[in-house]
C-alpha cells in the first residue's frame, strides 16, 4: 500500500489519522476461549481536528456489524483487511466533538508485521495480548497512534474459572449467564498499544511492604516462585520512585502465563511474563526491573513517533542498571563499560535517534540508549541527572514527548544551555560509531 498521508509517522505510516482524536474508548467483549469467539461493541468518544466526512478506524480482521455516529446510522461502511471507513450521515465540523458506536465480531488474531505476531494471542488455555506498536487493532477499532491517548473502559465476559485482568483499576467481577464480567477504568491517558486483556487460570498473590499495591497473577504451581522472583517489586518501586518521581499509577500488576514467553512485555500499569522467566532464584531480576521501569519511561511519558523509542527503551535498560548498584552488584559504570565494549563488535551502522522502523527494537537501541544517558550522568553528575528525570517525569506526566523535551529538561535541572547535554548525548544516539565515555 502506497503512503498517501503526509503527517502519517514514517515507521508505521498505515496506522492510524492524524486527522482526528480520542477522548474515551469504552469497550465491551464477550470472548469464548474455548472456541476464539469475539462478539463486542466499541463506543469511540472523539475529536474532530480537521472537518471529516469520513472517520476512518484502524481494525484488523474482524466482522463490522453496524457502525453509528452520534447515534445515527452511519451512511456508508467499508471494511478492508486494516482499514473501517465510516462515512456519517452528515459531514462533522473541525472542533466537533462525537461518537462512534462500533459492533463487531469475529475470531481475533495476532498481525503479522515485521516485528513479529502483534495484538490479540491465544495462549495454551488463555488469552495474552500484546501490542507493541501496531497490534491493537487486532481487538478493538482505534486511532493507533502513540499519541493517540486516552482514557478507557474495558469490560470482558468469559467463561467462569478465568482471571480476566485488564489496564486500570477492576471496577466490578460478577456472574452473568454467559459466564463471568470483568470491569475495568482507565483514568489516566492510555496510548492504544498499551491497552490490554490478559485471560488465565491464575491465582493473584498481592505482595507486602511498598506505598504501591502490587499483585501478581499467576499459576498457582508457581506461587512460591512468584514470591521470591517479584517480592523484591516494591523495593524497586521506591528505589524508581526517589530518581524517577512518584510511580505514575494507583496500583502495578504483573501477569505471569502459563506458556513460555520469548521476552517480557509491558502494558500501561501491568507486565507480562511467562513461566521462563519465573525461577524462584531472581534469574530475572534485570528484566524485572526493565519492565517496572516503562511504567514511568513508555506508558506515563510516551514517545510521540516511534523514531523516539529509545526514550522508552533506554531509559528502561538505564534502571536496570539503576537497581544492579543500588542492590550492590555491577555498578552503572561497570555496565556501561562492559556493554561499550561489547557494542565494539557488533556493527556500527544504527543511529539511535532514528533506527529505522525494522531496528527500532534492536538491542543496540537500547544499549546505546544506556549509554547516552550514562555519559549524560557523568557529565552533569549524579544531583543533576536525577533532578533531570525528574523533571521529564514530571513535565510530560501522561502526556508525550520527544528528544528536545528530554533535552530541555535536563538542561534545566543542570542548570546549563541544551548544547552542553546534547554533546553529552549526541555521540552516543546521533552517529553510528562507539565513542569512548566521559
Amino acid at each position: 500500500m502506497k503512503q498517501t498521508d503526509p503527517t502519517a509517522d514514517p515507521y508505521t505510516p498505515h496506522s492510524g489519522d492524524r486527522r482526528w482524536t480520542t477522548r474515551h474508548h469504552d469497550l465491551r467483549l464477550d470472548y469464548r476461549v474455548a472456541t476464539n469467539r469475539l462478539d463486542a461493541t466499541a463506543t469511540i468518544s472523539a475529536t474532530a481536528d480537521e472537518p471529516l466526512e469520513k472517520v476512518v478506524l484502524d481494525l484488523h480482521g474482524l466482522s463490522v456489524d453496524r457502525v453509528d455516529v452520534d447515534g445515527v446510522r452511519a451512511k456508508k461502511v467499508s471494511v478492508g483487511t486494516h482499514k473501517t471507513t465510516v462515512t456519517p450521515a452528515a459531514p462533522i465540523a473541525a472542533g466537533d466533538e462525537f461518537t462512534v458506536h462500533v459492533r463487531y465480531r469475529g475470531a481475533p488474531r495476532p498481525l503479522r508485521s515485521p516485528w513479529g505476531t502483534l495484538g490479540w494471542e491465544e495462549l495454551t488455555d488463555g488469552v495474552i495480548v500484546a501490542s507493541q506498536p501496531v497490534g491493537a487493532p487486532s481487538w478493538f477499532p482505534c486511532n493507533d497512534r502513540p499519541d493517540d491517548k486516552a482514557t478507557y473502559r474495558i469490560e470482558v465476559t468469559c467463561e467462569a474459572g478465568y482471571e480476566v485482568i485488564a489496564n486500570g483499576a477492576l471496577l466490578g467481577r460478577e456472574r452473568t449467564a454467559r459466564g463471568t464480567r470483568w470491569t475495568y477504568a482507565v483514568t489516566e491517558p492510555m496510548a492504544t498499544y498499551l491497552a490490554t486483556v490478559q485471560i488465565g487460570r491464575y491465582r493473584a498473590t498481592k505482595l507486602r511492604g511498598g506505598a504501591v499495591p502490587v499483585t501478581v497473577h499467576h499459576p498457582s504451581d508457581l506461587t512460591a516462585a512468584v514470591r521470591t522472583d517479584f517480592g523484591q517489586v516494591p523495593d524497586m518501586i521506591a528505589l524508581f520512585t526517589d530518581r524517577f518521581g512518584p510511580y505514575p499509577f494507583a496500583e502495578y500488576g504483573v501477569v505471569v502465563t502459563d506458556d513460555e514467553l520469548e521476552i517480557p512485555l509491558e502494558a500501561h500499569g501491568l507486565a507480562v511474563f511467562g513461566r521462563n522467566h519465573v525461577d524462584g532464584e531472581h534469574g530475572t531480576d534485570r528484566l524485572i526491573a526493565h519492565e517496572l521501569a516503562h511504567q514511568w519511561f513508555g506508558n506515563s511519558v510516551t514517545l510521540g513517533v516511534w523514531r523516539d523509542i529509545w526514550l522508552h527503551e533506554g531509559f528502561a535498560c538505564y534502571a536496570e542498571w539503576l537497581w544492579s548498584e543500588h542492590r550492590g552488584g555491577p555498578t552503572a559504570d561497570d555496565l556501561a563499560a562492559t556493554y561499550r565494549a561489547g557494542l565494539l563488535d557488533q556493527l556500527e551502522d544504527l543511529v539511535v535517534a532514528d533506527p529505522g522502523a525494522r531496528d527500532m527494537f534492536d538491542d543496540r537501541v537500547y544499549k546505546r540508549g544506556a549509554l547516552a544517558l550514562h555519559a549524560l550522568r557523568r557529565t552533569i553528575g549524579d544531583a543533576a541527572f536525577t533532578d533531570g528525570l525528574r523533571t521529564v517525569t514530571g513535565r510530560h506526566h501522561h502526556g508525550t514527548v520527544t528528544t528536545p523535551d528530554v533535552v530541555g529538561a535536563f538542561a534545566t535541572a543542570a542548570g546549563t544551555d541544551p548544547a552542553h547535554v546534547l554533546r553529552a548525548l549526541g555521540p552516543w544516539i546521533d552517529e553510528p560509531g562507539v565513542p569512548p565515555l566521559p
